[in-house]
């Protein structure tokens, strides 16, 4: 049994400890956070306690591992006091607001035996990680094109937007570490971003980005993002090769279509948001998480994983705003 605690209470804290109540090998000690009474009513719905402070969660040694849902710039504190702790450590994306703050991490870590994780849920997704399979598998040959898209059903609150590091680092970089997953280390970013949503006009950031990654081989991941999508959440994704190609479509509440007088074909919307989409995504990385701890299989993907995510999300933003393709 891997005893847990989760730092911050706030939507991803509750994602993750509905996934470890539901794994029955994990069991959620604690959780800190600054407002004691979000901390308290998330723990009580687990049994667990609360508390306000994230040391009282490294230093509690009926924790075996923690699960950093902090905001993003206390990720790189929180891992660093998380492994010296002598924790194991799955922090949410992204690892750090910019790349400078988390520079030196690797190199602070040394000599720690550092078991860290980072949060890119979608490798995990059934659908996403059976395509990966069959390409490990040589079922379409090497790929040569990439296509991923990610619009959410609404935008987040503007209050949202203002401290989530923009579209690339908040939204995209999820797609950005899929990628990689595909297609290995990315040398080249050029992003077109889109102001087309007044009610985000006065936000700073984009509502919208296309994004073309291009690896040393010449292979291609063209990535499609929007704030706002009509019919849901929308994530798709195909893999295209010499031998043929693999998609992954939308998830709906069911596979009924409908046919009639004035329609045919009609299926249900789009599951509605991150939570309904990936909540087995949720699972299966917790799941891979305990293995790693337990020893049957790596903490993947890494803190190096983390770093090359947010290096392109730096890129696209600086490609979005000269308006040229810029090189890793």
């Amino acid at each position: 049994m891997i005893r847990f605690g989760i730092i911050g209470a706030g939507r991803i804290g509750q994602v993750h400890a509905r996934s470890i109540f539901q794994h029955p090998e994990a069991k959620l000690v604690a959780i800190s956070d600054p407002v004691i009474e979000a901390a308290q009513k998330l723990a009580d719905q687990y049994d667990a306690k609360a508390v306000t402070e994230a040391p009282d969660i490294f230093n509690n040694e009926d924790i075996d591992a923690v699960i950093v849902c902090s905001p993003t710039p206390l990720h790189v504190t929180h891992i660093s006091e998380g492994v010296k702790a002598g924790k194991a450590v799955l922090c949410e994306k992204p690892i750090a607001m910019d790349s400078e703050a988390v520079a030196t991490l690797e190199d602070e870590l040394e000599g720690f035996n550092p078991r860290v994780m980072l949060g890119f849920n979608r490798r995990f997704d059934p659908n996403f990680s059976h395509i990966h399979n069959l390409v490990d598998q040589g079922h379409i040959g090497d790929v040569e094109q990439l296509t991923i898209i990610s619009r959410d059903p609404a935008a987040p609150p503007k209050e949202y937007i203002a401290v989530s590091g923009g579209i690339f680092k908040d939204m995209t970089i999820h797609d950005f570490d899929m990628a990689r997953f595909f297609l290995g280390e990315i040398t080249e970013v050029t992003a077109i971003g889109q102001n087309l949503d007044p009610d985000l006009a006065d936000t700073g950031d984009f509502d919208a980005a296309i994004i073309v990654l291009k690896n040393a081989d010449g292979k291609v991941a063209t990535i499609v993002n929007s704030r706002h999508c009509a019919s849901g959440y929308d994530q798709r994704l195909e893999a295209f090769g010499p031998k043929g190609a693999l998609f992954a479509d939308n998830v709906r509440a069911t596979t009924v279509r409908s046919s009639t007088a004035d329609y045919t074909e009609a299926q249900q919307p789009y599951l509605d948001f991150f939570l309904e989409r990936y909540e087995s995504a949720y699972y299966n990385e917790l799941d891979t998480f305990i293995r790693a701890i337990e020893g049957e299989g790596s903490f993947a993907p890494s803190i190096h994983d983390g770093i090359a995510a947010l290096k392109i999300a730096e890129a696209a933003g600086e490609s979005a705003k000269s308006g040229g393709p810029v090189s890793l």
